[in-house]
């Protein structure tokens, strides 16, 4: 598999782990966008940020969240963060 294969594969998996957290959350991300604004974003991926800085010395404790897990939640909020902004202002269409 290529790196454009390999690529590929990992989007397809962050849009599957976001519609099953998405069914189990509900739309929580976007709610709170919507309340506290671009900085509630920001929170959220410094506590995944401040995991994953841990996780590069730690081992995980909780063995269902690994260091891939991780960079995958931060893919996604950053991905999720974009849709927040771009339905707040749709001039910013990025894609």
């Amino acid at each position: 598999m290529d790196k454009v294969e390999k690529h590929t594969h990992i989007c397809t998996r962050l849009i599957t782990i976001y519609e099953q957290k998405n069914k189990d959350y509900g739309d929580s991300f976007g709610q709170q966008f919507k309340e506290y604004g671009l900085t509630s974003s920001a929170i959220r991926l410094e506590d995944k940020f401040r995991r994953f800085k841990n996780l590069i010395k730690n081992p995980a404790q909780v063995k269902d969240e690994t260091l891939e897990d991780t960079l995958m939640d931060m893919a996604n909020y950053c991905i999720m963060t974009i849709i927040e902004l771009q339905s707040e202002e749709p001039k910013r269409i990025l894609i």
